[in-house]
């Protein structure tokens, strides 16, 4: 098999274990099983299972930040946050999983590891603030502690999604997003 197409079966099976199980109680030695490879073949690509995990954690935080920024075009109303969802969604559709990567709270305080996650994390946030500070702009929502509210309320609401996700993985991103459109529509503007 071909060195890419190998790396590929290790990332996907390592991906899926860490996303599962986190970085604590990932196990090598699964990881190596699901691919269909020997566990020395892991340190030889990899250098070890930080190396691995690092490498998981730039995939997913990468698509993660992509598919969130491309959203970020258009009118500052209630649709960016669906399409910020619907982004979300199918940057997750094949590996719902990689969201616990960028989110995983097993990973160690203090390293690279955090950093990296850190880093991903802090850039998904920064533009859901934006996005809130620009839709509560035309509000009437204007104290300050108004905005901070909502950009938790925000925070909250995409990981509560992801994880009601992760316990119905039978729905498309395509059902996930026809779902939060409802929501939204339900809410209404006269709240």
């Amino acid at each position: 098999m071909p060195r890419r197409d190998r790396e590929r079966l290790i990332l996907d099976a390592a991906a899926e274990e860490f996303g599962t199980r986190g970085y604590a109680l990932g196990s090598t030695a699964r990881m190596a099983a699901r691919a269909g490879i020997t566990k020395p073949m892991i340190y030889e690509y990899f250098g070890s299972k930080d190396g691995l995990y690092l490498a998981c954690l730039e995939q997913a935080g990468t698509r993660l930040v992509a598919a969130v920024s491309s959203a970020q075009e258009g009118p500052s109303d209630l649709t960016r946050a669906v399409r910020t969802l619907e982004a979300v969604f199918h940057a997750l559709a094949s590996c719902l999983h990689d969201w616990e990567l960028v989110y995983d709270g097993t990973l160690p305080v203090d390293g690279p590891l955090h950093t990296a996650a850190a880093a991903y994390r802090r850039e998904l946030n920064r533009m859901g603030a934006v996005g809130v500070a620009e839709f509560l702009r035309a509000s009437p929502a204007t104290e300050p502690l108004d905005a901070d509210l909502v950009t938790h309320l925000w925070y909250g609401t995409v990981s509560a999604a992801v994880a009601w996700w992760r316990h119905h993985p039978e729905q498309t991103a395509d059902e996930m997003t026809a779902r939060f459109r409802r929501i939204v529509a339900a809410l209404g503007p006269d709240l």
